[in-house]
């Protein structure tokens, strides 16, 4: 931090007063900032400073040139083995060992080890370069480029032998320090949630896997995409603000345009834009949308999420199950190797074909109830047999998911179609042509969750107006998921919509399968959360003391002390404060003095 301006009468009395008081003020800032610091950051500051006094730029503004890639270094060791390279990465750990040293250092694509030789790297008399920046004033996470020929240790590890080391980047905070022992269990893992989707970039850092993780996401996504571009579909963008949130049952997010003085709802669906795209013309249209419902937040379901949609004139359900088993079998294969990937304790299968399983079936067999004609409130009373939570404000379409949902769905472990639902659940799905009073949609159930819904679109305007129209009904009765009336999309139906099909996949429960995740936090580089709390200032004792207490709490005082391995007057300052800073409280519960975290 630097206080510098030009005071023109700083020589007059007054000026000297104030120049004097400005500076003043400047120590007090520098003061309140470091107190806020821990004593690590502080340490890393003054080496920035430091580093700066010797000439050196912490943060250079030039190119720095990298040759090669670690893992390309790996992977074909022997076309490297003797060469010069220049590589860039972040410094993940170091052993010092008098004039020759070892770090590790990680790019984007890997680890490697680097050779540090104090003669090797200052050739000369000078030895700053060693004994002063890279043995005191660097840090793990700082960011350092190397110059060096690549070679084996006397151990076999393929290493880098350092002539010459840049300063790229000086790291200001500590990262969590993950050790792995020789067993190769994991110490200190920076495995808290809340840290890790709050701090993904940490997360990122640490954890190899995360990376790995959206490396599959992106497969992913690219497979889609290139299945559908070979077949000569056209990928669009559709808006995200929209005066009516049309296309899916949700509750929508409501802002508000200040030029035009009207509400916009951001979409909870691309639906029926795209299928605007298919009376204009287009030979199938699909696209990669960000949708956002202002819905419950929990392990499967994030406000914002990634959805696929995709819409082709002249198909119907079937032809769509037929394509969607032969993608997802594709994806699979893409981003694993295998049609078979593990799912927490399960092997779930991609291969095509899937069963096609009508939905009023599923329920007659796994609640033993057949829903086959009967009546809005004769579903209602069944739902209460089953133990389901009903009000006055579901129809008959919402009663019929519910039971579904809570009874049926678990069932349906490796990829299954879930078909013909009725119609009052689908109202933009097209009649079923042979089994009155169903619609033809499936929905693709996969461990026991909805991956993917799809229909034979509802081109007859006439029909669709009246869907809407029942819609509105329900939504007057107090469904505040009930679709709303979009007029210029039945407008653009009355010019006539092919018969089509179209289908909706989500991105993001896509990954959490192909990825073994059980989180949609997992598979979203920054997922949304409750606001941070006001970060409070801690000792590295008291941040260890806390961690202890995070494993552990309540805790007897005596085992957290000891725990600890703080001397008697360090806990003393460490407790007190904590307890100051309302982390952590002491309390007498009759068994003794125990210590536990504050809510």
């Amino acid at each position: 931090m630097q206080c510098q301006f030009e005071i023109p009468y700083a020589k007059s009395v007054c000026g000297i007063f104030l120049l004097y008081r400005y500076a003043y003020l400047c120590i007090l800032i520098k003061i309140s900032v470091f107190m806020q610091l821990s004593e690590q950051e502080i340490v890393r500051r003054e080496s920035l400073n430091k580093l700066r006094e010797l000439g050196i730029d912490p943060y250079p503004a030039n190119e720095y040139k990298v040759t090669a890639k670690i893992s390309d270094i790996l992977n074909n060791f022997p076309a490297y083995e003797g060469k010069e390279v220049q590589l860039a990465g972040r410094m993940m750990s170091r052993r010092i060992m008098g004039k020759a040293s070892f770090a590790e250092l990680k790019d984007a694509t890997g680890r490697m080890q680097i050779y540090v030789n104090r003669d090797e790297l200052c050739p000369g008399e000078d030895k700053t370069m060693y004994n002063t920046v890279f043995k005191k004033l660097l840090d793990i996470g700082d960011i350092i480029g190397v110059k060096g020929e690549v070679f084996k240790t006397k151990v076999g590890e393929p290493s880098i032998n350092v002539k010459e080391l840049t300063v790229l980047s000086k790291s200001l905070r500590p990262l969590p320090v993950v050790k792995v022992d020789a067993d190769g269990k994991v110490h200190d893992a920076f495995s808290d949630p809340e840290l890790r989707y709050r701090q993904r970039y940490v997360d990122l850092i640490v954890n190899d896997k995360v990376k790995d993780t959206f490396i599959k996401r992106t497969k992913i996504i690219n497979t889609m995409r290139n299945f559908f571009n070979e077949r000569g579909y056209l990928e669009v963008e559709t808006p995200v603000l929209q005066p009516i949130p049309g296309g899916a049952s949700a509750r929508p997010f409501i802002t508000h345009h200040n030029a035009l003085d009207i509400p916009l709802y951001l979409r909870i669906a691309n639906e029926l834009y795209l299928k605007r795209l298919i009376v204009g013309g287009f030979d199938g249209v699909y696209e990669f949308a960000k949708d956002f419902r202002n819905e419950g937040m929990d392990k499967t379901h994030n406000p914002e999420f990634t959805v696929m949609e995709l819409y082709v004139p002249y198909k119907d359900y079937n032809w769509m199950m037929d394509t969607t088993e032969t993608l997802l079998e594709k994806i699979a294969k893409e981003v694993t190797g295998d049609t078979k990937v593990k799912m927490g304790d399960k092997i779930i299968d991609f291969k095509a074909p899937y069963p096609r399983v009508p939905i009023l079936d599923a329920i007659k067999e796994h609640t033993g109830y057949d829903l086959h004609g009967k009546s809005e409130e004769e579903i209602r009373e069944i739902a209460k047999k089953l133990g389901i939570e009903v009000d006055d404000t579901m129809g008959k379409g919402k009663l019929i998911d519910e039971i579904f949902g809570e009874k049926c769905e678990h069932h349906y472990v490796q990829p299954t179609f879930i078909t013909d639902y009725p119609k009052e659940m689908s109202p933009l799905t097209k009649a079923h042509r042979s089994k009155p009073g169903l619609t033809e949609r499936f929905e693709l159930m996969v461990n026991g969750k909805e991956l993917a819904n799809a229909y034979s679109e509802l081109n007859d305007p006439i029909d669709q107006r009246e869907r809407f129209e029942e819609q509105l009904r329900l939504s007057q009765k107090g469904d505040d998921e009930a679709m709303y009336i979009d007029q210029d999309f039945l407008r653009a139906l009355e010019y006539g919509m092919p018969p089509t099909s179209g289908i909706g996949i989500g991105i993001d429960r896509l990954t959490m399968f192909l990825t073994d995740n059980d989180s949609i936090q997992e598979v979203i580089f920054f997922p949304q959360m409750k606001p941070e709390k006001k970060a409070v200032a801690l000792t590295d004792d008291e941040k260890n003391v806390l961690k202890l207490l995070k494993e552990q709490s309540p805790v007897l005082l005596s085992d957290l002390k000891s725990k600890s391995g703080l001397s008697n007057k360090k806990w003393d300052k460490t407790i007190k404060g904590l307890t100051k800073k309302k982390q952590a409280k002491v309390e007498n519960t009759g068994e003794g003095l125990f210590v536990s975290l504050v809510d």
